[in-house]
């Protein structure tokens, strides 16, 4: 698709990606797709559909990214974030990861799940966003009066020293090609279609899960619309100018850029799928800009998009309803979620449909361990509240994260303190 300007092809990608988060919003809430419930369901009774539903959605993008990478429609080398960057943030992403997956299961559901309870009249997500948007927000950009970040005070010096810098993308399929001397492209295309295949055959080996139609239009389409983003966002859009087609990402960050009538160049240019924590920070920008258009990025119309299309389906499903917290404990483990998942988000690079749909799509070994970090995290911080409950006083804290480790088998079952009944 041609454009002669900057601006109406921004606006058109900008309406695009907002179309398909209202698409992923309805279809999410029709369906009742839930990362943390999914989860939920495998560790506390076993029931693995919807977890099912989250790889499905995972196998689907990953076959369309290797498909249209291998067809030069779009590179998903350099995207925002940089889920294929030389720099592996190893302990970064677990930690964060970590912190995610425990502020998540804390605030009832990730970020996108925040979204979608707002969408559905949820007022406890309202101020969930509130706190995840602060703390996002101060992750990456320096408090008042100050030069220091939540992440330059907190994390920096300690975790930055670990990260390795490789000499090429992150990506299995780069990586892998350099030690066998192969190409990098072709073994992207074996690693992606063999990965994603894989997934395939484990999701749908459930009879039960085959019989489940919701699960599988969760996972299709929240799939393609991960897929649909990153082409919007990568491939969609050209510019004409001087007789020459340029993509409209590197018409924006390149010289031509000062030959456009707009003063200043739009935030958040850039190949990119859907991500929600950054976004929820960028909201506080937005805002403090005095809602600058310059400011309103691709994932601030996903956001957007995910709660208009909640609202759509909540209202026309008739499952419209306010909530609010039950009492102070319920309010304060939600703020407690809020601000692990905004630190937490931001340090892992995503959250569990930024890492771990739209950056495993890329194949990004970050994004991989980043996804298994979180659903360690939520895991077990069930666990833990599950001793809590059934032991009531006789759980300690520390009681039921060495019995929790132990079911884990992270730990030898001599060190289990409470009985799992």
């Amino acid at each position: 698709m041609s454009f002669e300007s900057f601006a109406a092809a921004h606006s058109t990608i900008i309406w695009s990606g907002f179309i398909l988060a209202f698409i992923m919003g309805s279809v999410v809430t029709k369906t009742n797709f839930c990362t943390m419930g999914a989860v939920s369901d495998l560790v506390n009774i076993g029931d693995s559909g919807r977890f099912r539903a989250w790889f499905l959605a995972i196998a689907v993008a990953m076959i369309g990214v290797t498909l249209i990478e291998a067809m030069d429609i779009v590179s998903v080398d350099n995207t925002r974030p940089p889920y294929r960057g030389s720099n592996f943030a190893w302990l970064e992403y677990i930690i964060g990861g970590i912190m995610f997956g425990v502020g998540m299961t804390l605030g009832s559901g990730c970020g996108n799940k925040t979204l979608i309870r707002i969408g559905g009249g949820n007022l406890k997500s309202i101020v969930l966003f509130a706190v995840i948007a602060v703390c996002a927000y101060f992750m990456v950009n320096p408090f008042p009066g100050s030069d220091k970040t939540i992440y330059s005070v907190v994390f920096y010096n300690w975790t930055s020293i670990t990260s390795i810098s490789l000499t090429g993308p992150q990506d299995l399929g780069s990586v892998i090609a350099s030690v066998v001397g192969a190409e990098t492209s072709t073994m992207r295309l074996v690693l992606g279609l063999l990965i994603s295949t894989v997934i395939l055959v484990l999701v749908f080996r459930s009879a039960e899960f085959r019989s489940t139609k919701n699960n599988i239009l969760a996972g299709i389409v929240i799939g393609l619309c991960i897929l649909g983003a990153w082409y919007v966002s990568g491939g969609m859009a050209s510019i004409e100018a001087d007789g020459e087609a340029y993509s409209w990402t590197s018409y924006a960050s390149d010289e031509n850029w000062s030959m456009l009538e707009e003063a200043k160049r739009p935030d958040g240019i850039a190949v990119q799928s859907y991500t929600f924590i950054n976004p929820i920070g960028e909201t506080l920008r937005y805002a403090v800009s005095g809602f600058d258009q310059n400011t309103f990025t691709f994932g601030l119309a996903a956001l957007f998009g995910i709660i208009a299309g909640s609202l759509f389906w909540s209202v026309i499903s008739r499952s419209f309803r306010i909530e609010w917290f039950v009492n102070f404990k319920d309010f304060l483990t939600h703020i407690i979620g809020g601000v692990l998942m905004g630190i937490g988000g931001i340090l892992a690079l995503g959250c569990t449909i930024g890492q771990g749909i739209t950056g495993v799509s890329t194949l990004a070994m970050g994004s991989m361990l980043a996804l298994a970090s979180i659903i360690f995290g939520s895991a077990l911080t069930m666990k833990i509240q599950y001793y809590k409950m059934i032991h009531e006083d006789d759980a300690t804290f520390i009681k039921a994260l060495l019995s929790s480790l132990v079911d884990f088998k992270l730990l030898p079952e001599s060190m289990r303190s409470l009985d799992s009944y």
